[in-house]
């Protein structure tokens, strides 16, 4: 059986988008590691109308910040009495990055004035000698400051040579005095 070249281009140009577009459909993101396995309510979110992987608690059960597009995480660990703590993690959320910097910022605005607080490196267990994957505040006013009303904080961490900043949320809607942010 024989088919005209004129009636294949018109099957070929009329059926190739639609089969491109399903394909796109079918494969979601691109992202292998984004498949429904992975997926649970309680650690994703939705950005736009894509449904990727997007960790809500690090693995310290920590609040999330997101540095660069993603790129990196930094967990925020903070309970009442104890000293604030900052992990670096990678894109995903799950594995420690441990970074060369002697200490990580978080500038702060409360009661309309600026604070700038340092949390100082603390090398974690497995980390490589002179790096570090996480950052101690022992001033008992950061957390205090974290917990207020109205303020206003950002992590800045510099990683491999770039700065990266950071809004920390605030998440005062749980009734727990020890809570994490």
């Amino acid at each position: 059986m024989s088919v005209s070249p004129k009636l294949f281009r018109r099957f070929v140009v009329g059926t190739l988008p639609a089969a491109c577009l399903a394909t796109l459909m079918i494969s979601g993101c691109g992202n292998s590691s984004d498949n429904a396995s992975t997926k649970s309510p309680a650690n994703t979110q939705s950005h736009g109308n894509h449904d990727h992987a997007h960790p809500t608690e690090g693995p310290h059960h920590g609040h999330l910040i997101e540095l660069g597009n993603e790129e990196y995480h930094a967990e925020l660990v903070h309970k009442k009495g104890e000293p604030v703590t900052i992990y670096i993690l990678d894109g995903s959320a799950k594995t420690a990055v441990p970074i060369d910097a002697p200490e990580v910022i978080i500038n702060m605005s409360h009661e309309g004035k600026a604070e700038q607080f340092k949390l100082a490196a603390s090398a974690d267990a497995g980390d490589p000698s002179g790096k570090s994957s996480r950052f101690v505040a022992q001033d008992q006013h950061l957390g205090e400051d974290l917990d207020a009303k109205g303020s206003a904080a950002k992590l800045v961490v510099t990683i491999n040579g770039k700065q990266y900043t950071g809004k920390i949320e605030q998440d005062h809607d749980h009734g727990d005095s020890s809570h994490k942010h």
